[in-house]
C-alpha cells in the first residue's frame, strides 16, 4: 500500500448488553427522574451552566457509589472498557482501571450540549437511556483540526474518516467510549421528548 493511516482515533459504539434491555432502560430513566426532583444542587447549576436541561455533573457526579442500579451498570460498562484499552494497546502497568465519576444528563426540547472534553480522565462515555427518535447524536472533531494550516476544504463526498467531524447516532442501550482529550458535542435537541444518558469517566491509579 503507497498510503497507510497513522496516528488513528479510535471510537467505541456497542450495545451494552445483547438483550433485556428495555425493562434495565426503563428502571435506569425513573431513578434519572428522581435524581434530578431530589438534586436541588444540581438543578440550581443546571439553571445557569446548562439552561433548560439537567445534569448531576456537578453535584451526584459518583452515582456508582450511592445507587445499586448505577452501580451495576458500572460493572457492566467497565467490561467494555477494557476490551476498548485493549484495542489501544494501553499499558495499565499493573494498575487498577476504575470509574471516577458518573452522572446524569435529561435534554429537553431545545437543550444543547457545547463542545468541550473530559480533563483528568483518560477514557469517557456515555450510555443512552432514553433517545427519542429524531434526538441527536455525539458530534465529535478531529483532533487535528486547529493544526490544518492553509488546507483546502474536503469534497462532498469525502469519505467518513477524512471528515473534520463525525457524529454517532444517540441509540437507547448503546455505550459509545473515547479518550478524554477528544472534543465532543451535542447539537440541541429538536424534539419535543426527553432524552436522557448517563455519562462516566475513567482512570487508572
Amino acid at each position: 500500500m503507497p498510503i497507510r493511516a497513522w496516528f488513528p482515533t479510535y471510537i467505541y459504539h456497542e450495545p451494552l448488553q445483547r438483550a433485556g434491555l428495555n425493562k434495565f432502560n426503563s428502571e435506569l430513566a425513573d431513578e434519572c427522574h428522581r435524581i434530578r426532583d431530589y438534586d436541588a444542587a444540581g438543578q440550581r447549576w443546571s439553571k445557569k451552566n446548562y439552561p433548560g436541561g439537567y445534569t448531576s455533573y456537578a453535584s451526584l457526579n459518583q452515582l456508582h457509589k450511592i445507587s445499586s442500579t448505577f452501580g451495576d451498570l458500572e460493572r457492566r460498562i467497565t467490561a467494555h472498557v477494557k476490551r476498548y484499552t485493549r484495542h489501544l494497546d494501553m499499558d495499565l502497568r499493573g494498575r487498577t482501571l476504575s470509574m471516577t465519576d458518573f452522572w446524569v444528563n435529561i435534554m429537553p426540547e431545545h437543550v444543547t450540549h457545547s463542545l468541550h472534553l473530559h480533563p483528568l480522565s483518560f477514557i469517557s462515555g456515555t450510555y443512552y437511556v432514553v433517545t427519542p427518535k429524531g434526538c441527536p447524536g455525539l458530534k465529535f472533531e478531529d483532533p487535528r483540526l486547529s493544526n490544518f494550516m492553509a488546507a483546502p476544504p474536503k469534497t462532498a463526498t469525502a469519505r467518513p474518516v477524512n471528515r473534520a467531524h463525525i457524529t454517532y447516532p444517540a441509540t437507547a442501550g448503546s455505550v459509545i467510549l473515547f479518550e478524554s482529550w477528544l472534543r465532543h458535542e451535542v447539537a440541541p435537541n429538536r424534539t419535543c421528548e426527553e432524552r436522557i444518558s448517563v455519562s462516566f469517566n475513567f482512570n487508572w491509579s
